[in-house]
């Protein structure tokens, strides 16, 4: 197995709230959206396109659409950029196969040693989601990782997506605490860890899916799965 790279993470000060991205980091967004493409693609008897390509094109898509004003809900941005992703590879997707992408979220599990690491965090800190998603989206997501959360804070809230310090700063409001006071993990490169370091925050990503690390956005630990990041936050022998 991969080694991540050695850590500077720093406990001291200790913080009062862990903050986490969901999508990816916490529940399996990749996996989920992986199988629902390929079902698609199954059902239009395309062979010849890869599930990851049409992924890749709606993370490209989603990008352009979360930075545009007014707001969007993070339900027409997965219909509005799924149905261009497909189109992108010459797939006519249909409306019933949108909506079962859209709302996919909703039924998204937790990677599996998840929710034995939130209880264990949850003895020694307030734990929280920063998510690019809408309230009603994301409510039944973290009832499937069956871990009680403190704050959940969205972008349908801030009235901002993620890489924008919008939402963090939202975040720090309504929780009442500083950016100092809080450590952020995450699986996302530009969405997370590329605010985080704007932002000043420490952060530990989790690189489930062996990426390549972006030196700019330094200074950040790197884990594997949240074990690792367990490891690095709780005392040791826990």
């Amino acid at each position: 197995m991969r080694q991540p790279a050695p850590s500077t993470f720093q406990r001291d000060p200790a913080p009062k709230i862990i903050t986490f991205d969901c999508y990816g980091t916490l529940v399996q967004w990749h996996e989920v959206l992986l199988r629902k493409i390929g079902d698609i693609l199954a059902a239009h008897d395309v062979k010849s396109v890869n599930p990851s390509a049409i992924l890749e094109s709606f993370s490209a898509q989603s990008r352009v659409l979360t930075a545009e004003k007014p707001h969007r809900l993070y339900k027409d941005i997965l219909r509005i950029g799924f149905r261009a992703a497909f189109l992108d590879q010459g797939v006519s997707s249909t409306d019933d196969e949108i909506e079962q992408i859209a709302t996919s979220p909703m039924r998204m599990g937790p990677h599996p040693e998840v929710p034995d690491v939130l209880r264990r965090l949850s003895q020694h800190y307030k734990l929280a989601i920063f998510t690019n998603s809408d309230d009603d989206l994301i409510a039944p997501t973290v009832a499937n990782i069956g871990v009680p959360f403190d704050y959940v804070i969205t972008a349908q809230q801030a009235q901002a997506y993620k890489p924008s310090r919008l939402l963090f700063e939202h975040g720090y409001r309504t929780m009442g605490v500083t950016p100092n006071e809080t450590v952020h993990v995450a699986a996302g490169m530009y969405l997370d860890m590329k605010a985080r370091h704007e932002l000043g925050l420490r952060g530990i990503w989790v690189n489930r899916r062996n990426e390549t690390a972006e030196v700019a956005w330094l200074p950040y630990a790197e884990v594997l799965d949240l074990n690792g990041a367990a490891a690095l936050l709780l005392p040791e022998g826990e």
